[in-house]
């Protein structure tokens, strides 16, 4: 009996909804004559951003992404100059390992990269779904994206002179306390400097 009544409230709630959405416009979308245009924050197909004046990539060779992958979908090779600066020689993406996790884009510090809103990238063949450079910049040049701003590195104070520490001083000496060092059993008024008499007749002095 309780199953049965179960039933029938979740169907009226069925109804219900169906219901509200009685005479009011489809929200399906037809496709594919229709797309959907996926939120800007979505995580989709990764690709390389590049500098809308020059049309170069932004990507700096720092494998900061690459290092970030935790399905190491991310290959990048690189050659350095005479300066030992790194080129780029060629960036791998395979989006069959990719899991599309963000981690990427999150590392880079140079907007290189990014998951792009775009879709319909699905083949039977694994192997097309290896890009390389030339693909990922192609697929990317028309995504919008925002080049951070460097911070330029703030001017170090200009170091204080140390100031050497002066040594102490020491205190004057005191004539009695030397003499009452000498001689601890009187007190210092009582000593008297020793002359040429007190040298021959010793015990007069005391």
């Amino acid at each position: 009996m309780k199953k049965l009544l179960s039933a029938i409230k979740n169907l009226v709630v069925g109804l219900f909804t169906t219901g509200k959405h009685l005479g009011r416009h489809a929200v399906t979308v037809q496709y594919p004559t229709e797309k959907w245009t996926m939120p800007e924050r979505s995580r989709g197909i990764v690709v390389l951003l590049s500098d809308k004046e020059t049309g170069e990539l932004n990507c700096t060779v720092c494998m900061l992404c690459m290092r970030a992958c935790p399905t190491a979908a991310i290959d990048i090779q690189y050659d350095k100059d005479e300066k030992g600066k790194r080129i780029l020689k060629d960036f791998v993406v395979d989006h069959g390992l990719c899991c599309f996790c963000g981690l990427c884009e999150e590392a880079c510090n140079f907007a290189a990269l990014k998951m792009a809103t775009k879709y319909e990238f699905s083949t039977l063949n694994k192997e097309d779904l290896v890009w390389h450079t030339d693909k990922l910049q192609e697929v990317g040049r028309d995504v919008p994206y925002e080049k951070p701003e460097r911070k330029k590195p703030e001017a170090k104070a200009a170091a204080k002179p140390a100031v050497k520490a002066e040594a102490p001083t020491e205190p004057p000496k005191d004539t009695a306390t030397a003499e009452t060092a000498v001689n601890p059993g009187k007190p210092s008024e009582e000593l008297k400097p020793l002359t040429e008499e007190n040298k021959e007749n010793p015990g007069e002095g005391n």
